[in-house]
């Protein structure tokens, strides 16, 4: 099973960019732009909370499960 972090179309969604979102959370853009990419190998809860929080938006929403 892969996960596939779609973090990028909910910021869409939400119309944030990722400057200010990484302002919002408290993370530098650079950290930010890699777990859009995918290229991290994991996310504090933290970090994810403050996220979902930001973007009014729940977990499963910026994560998939893929087969």
């Amino acid at each position: 099973m892969q996960i596939t972090v779609t973090l990028d179309v909910m910021m869409a969604r939400r119309k944030i960019k990722g400057r200010e979102l990484a302002d919002r959370i408290g993370i530098s853009e650079q950290n930010l732009s890699l777990l859009k990419s995918g290229k991290v190998k994991g996310v504090r809860f933290e970090t994810l909370a403050k996220i979902c929080d930001v973007l009014d938006c729940q977990p499963g929403d910026i994560l998939e499960a893929q087969e």
